[in-house]
């Protein structure tokens, strides 16, 4: 029988418990150790996880645990200080970092180098690409069911952006962030892009801020040129829903019109497809988990890295390609600042 791969995970904040708790149900992998620098965070966690060595840091972690894994699941102002702990007191394993990675382009492009040139494994935890609808939609672009496609947008809409305690039940930090639509948020739909339509030729981008009680922009949308004639929309606002029992499920809604047929998802997840020239749309149906976060996309991402690591197959979400959304993200920033079209340079 295959050894189960070793993972220790560092943080142990919000989001942390739906890869916490992925890890500890994915087969072929024992959550060995956690790490996490509150002693009240660390006493609950010694109650959820009884069989994992709970420490105060990863170096703690790394005496006793020989990883194969390391999952950064921290701050970003943390992400450079942890990747390089992990590179050195881990020298077998492969890291995972959470978004937003390092904070800055600059910074990550460091931190990516780095652990190119020591020849390592170094991932970040993007994971809306593996929510199952842009499984099943991807599918249908590569069979080519809706035609040339010509118009595609995103409507984000969580409805959580009101108010002065906007945030502040869940990641009160989104307040503080002098970057927040794009940033946090929005770069899920530029890695979603990029996934389902490719790279862009250039983009333009309109960004404000409505809720005077936060730091950065809050509402706001871009578009992405392609030279085949496609554009691509994100249209974000927080402080709006959309018909949903779990608004966080999908984040809003989205379509996607080709020549030969209109894809629209909604926010309970639901794909229907309505062929050119008919008035009636078909549900399709394909497997949609319960469990976890978005249809258990931590646990898919997850379950990716476990099946490169045990069977080789195609990592999609390494820090050298993620610096690709990172740097149109900046295209984002700077195209709203311009509003001007800005063309897109991908290195």
């Amino acid at each position: 029988m295959t050894k189960p791969l070793q993972v220790i995970a560092i943080g142990g904040g919000y989001f942390a418990q739906f890869q916490l708790e992925a890890w500890h149900r994915l087969p072929q992998v024992r959550l060995a150790a956690i790490a996490d620098r509150d002693a009240d965070k660390r006493a609950a966690l010694k109650t959820q996880y009884p069989d994992a060595l709970i420490s105060d840091s990863l170096a703690s972690a790394a005496q006793q645990i020989d990883a194969d894994i390391v999952d950064i699941i921290t701050p970003s102002t943390t992400h450079q200080s942890q990747v390089y702990k992990a590179l050195k007191l881990c020298p077998n394993a492969a890291i995972i970092c959470q978004k937003p990675f390092c904070g800055s382009i600059d910074v990550a492009q460091e931190v990516t180098l780095k652990a190119a040139n020591l020849g390592r494994t170094l991932l970040v935890h993007e994971n809306f690409r593996f929510q199952p609808w842009y499984r099943v939609i991807k599918s249908l672009l590569c069979n080519n069911d809706l035609g040339q496609v010509l118009q595609a947008s995103f409507r984000l809409r969580p409805g959580d952006g009101q108010g002065a305690n906007a945030y502040l039940d869940r990641q009160p930090y989104f307040q503080k962030m002098p970057r927040f639509l794009i940033h946090e948020t929005g770069i899920h739909w530029v890695d979603v892009f990029r996934y389902l339509f490719g790279e862009p030729q250039a983009l333009t981008a309109e960004l404000r801020r409505i809720n005077p009680h936060i730091a950065g922009e809050d509402a706001g949308h871009f578009i992405f040129h392609y030279d085949n004639g496609l554009r691509v929309q994100f249209d974000g606002n927080r402080h709006i829903d959309h018909p949903a029992g779990n608004t966080r499920h999908t984040m809003g809604e989205m379509l996607i019109e080709g020549t030969q047929a209109t894809l629209s998802l909604n926010g309970e997840g639901e794909i229907r497809l309505r062929h050119f020239g008919q008035t009636k749309s078909t549900k399709l149906d394909y497997e949609m988990p319960s469990t976890g976060f978005g249809a258990d996309c931590v646990y898919q991402l997850q379950a990716h890295v476990v099946s490169h690591l045990l069977k080789g197959s195609v990592l999609q979400n390494t820090a050298s390609d993620y610096l690709k959304n990172m740097q149109l993200e900046e295209y984002i920033y700077q195209a709203a600042k311009s509003q001007s079209l800005v063309n897109v340079q991908q290195g």
